[in-house]
């Protein structure tokens, strides 16, 4: 693939600083042969997100996760996905023209919701939430496959990705993961034991042929709020909803020396 035949998207949020470095790349990378596109082009070949991990999601989402690989510039606060700053533009450029980079494939959590009507499909790369409706109590019968697993009486449970583990996830007390495992983590809120209700206190981890079904009592039918990636999603009379890992494949552009741990590190210790 030459440069002239290499399209990359430039998508920011609208910080000031932000806009400026998109200005900054779009024009470093026109003079270095790239074509950006002016409005997003799905069948381009990269997409440089410039924000925090917020933005990175959302354009995720937005674009329906495209097939193109993904990379972020961190003009937010944490920036766990970002893996440049907006000083590395030339460095990142150079390695680019170089082929000085690997693509690492994450899954996203999947998860059909369905209602006495229709079923509906959802899709996060951190996680799936499913909680009370206005933070009421709820109750959730959980099974994992063929097998009955609790009857959960609480705020609600948080089902992540191994990517999304240190995420919303790890501020549950749920375990940090590899993302070199493809597994689901499913993490309780508040959970409550009772002589009624008997709920793990800790994390489940299962694998990623698991698929992980849970049905609201009946009186709760219309007290579930969902939500993906921090986006809710509020349907009534829900009966059932499936999770499991998709086999759909996210593509993240890192620098070849790119590390996790040494990512985790950086940001949590």
């Amino acid at each position: 693939m030459t440069l002239t035949n290499t399209i990359i998207n430039i998508v920011s949020n609208k910080k000031a600083v932000s806009k400026e470095t998109a200005r900054i790349l779009k024009h470093k990378l026109s003079k270095n042969g790239f074509m950006v596109s002016e409005d997003f082009d799905p069948s381009g070949d990269l997409i440089i997100c410039i924000g925090g991990d917020g933005s990175f999601l959302r354009t995720l989402h937005k674009y329906n996760f495209p097939d193109m690989p993904i990379i972020g510039i961190n003009t937010g606060h944490l920036g766990f996905f970002q893996d440049l700053s907006p000083h590395e533009l030339d460095e990142f450029i150079f390695k680019y023209k170089k082929g000085d980079y690997k693509i690492d494939e994450i899954h996203p959590v999947e998860a059909l919701i369905c209602t006495r009507d229709s079923c509906i499909e959802i899709l996060g790369i951190n996680e799936v939430l499913i909680k009370g409706y206005k933070s009421t109590t709820i109750h959730l019968n959980l099974s994992l496959d063929a097998s009955f697993l609790e009857r959960f009486s609480g705020d609600g449970v948080l089902i992540s990705t191994p990517t999304g583990s240190t995420a919303y996830n790890y501020s549950l007390g749920g375990s940090i993961v590899d993302p070199r495992l493809n597994i689901l983590q499913i993490t309780p809120m508040a959970p409550i034991n009772t002589v009624a209700y008997r709920s793990f206190t800790s994390s489940i981890i299962v694998p990623k042929y698991s698929t992980i079904k849970i049905h609201p009592e009946y009186a709760y039918e219309n007290s579930i709020l969902i939500a993906s990636d921090g986006t809710e999603h509020r349907y009534n009379e829900i009966v059932e909803v499936q999770i499991k890992l998709s086999e759909l494949k996210i593509k993240l552009l890192r620098f070849k020396e790119y590390s996790f741990w040494n990512k985790a590190k950086e940001k949590f210790l």
